[in-house]
């Protein structure tokens, strides 16, 4: 199906991804306290780039799923502890840019080797990669926890879900230190670690509800051993 730049889900893709950068780039230039940044520019141009390139082929694949990713972190339906859990991955998220900003550019502490920097942008895309590759497979890879029995909810056991249980969650980690690498600070590496066993903690709760209320996913949880990492955890 052909998705025009002018149908109505795809100017709201831009808007909402305009929105985010805007807001983001203000978080990390008014930090830093310059736009003379060349890592969040990068940081910047690439979050814009696949972000939009990934939106734009999710919107012709399965625009259902897109529209439900663009839908608030509150939702009806959610479970409690998971809106908790999404306020606290939230406020970490912000700030980790307001760390990097001031701890990398403003006061200079941290001295990050640039083919470290390097390794982050690449960790950061293919992150981005792996949350298309598992939103092309699964249409119910929603933002938030919930059984979405009016979708039609099942179990998906195929593509990168037939080695980890929770491949999204496995991209984050990639996204989160490729982040915190790139803008070239150890404190926001350390921010991004406690983001990455949030995620961990969240896989399990959600495991737990899953479980409980989705028909074949203890089943599945038998056959695919791993939540994260194939043959550790």
């Amino acid at each position: 199906m052909a998705i025009a730049l002018h149908d109505p889900l795809i100017r709201r893709l831009i808007l909402h991804t305009s929105i985010w950068l805007a807001v983001l780039g203000a978080i990390l230039f008014v930090s830093a306290g310059t736009i003379h940044w060349p890592q969040a520019w990068v940081l910047l141009i690439e979050s814009a780039v696949l972000g939009l390139a990934s939106g734009i082929l999710i919107a012709r694949h399965d625009p259902q799923l897109l529209r439900e990713r663009m839908r608030g972190p509150i939702q009806k339906g959610q479970k409690p502890w998971d809106k908790a859990l999404l306020g606290g991955i939230f406020a970490l998220c912000m700030a980790i840019p307001i760390v990097a900003g001031v701890d990398a550019v403003r006061l200079q502490n941290s001295q990050m080797p640039l083919w470290l920097e390097a390794i982050g942008a690449l960790a950061l895309a293919f992150g981005l990669y792996t949350f298309h590759v598992v939103m092309e497979t699964n249409s119910y890879a929603t933002a938030v926890v919930r059984i979405q029995s009016e979708r039609g909810h099942r179990v998906i056991s195929t593509g990168p879900y037939a080695y980890v249980r929770h491949p999204m969650y496995a991209g984050a980690i990639f996204y989160f230190l490729g982040f915190a690498l790139l803008l070239g600070s150890w404190y926001a590496v350390a921010i991004a670690i406690v983001i990455i066993g949030l995620f961990g903690l969240r896989a399990v709760w959600e495991e737990e509800t899953l479980a409980r209320e989705l028909d074949g996913y203890a089943a599945y949880a038998e056959r695919v051993r791993h939540r994260l990492i194939p043959g550790l955890w």
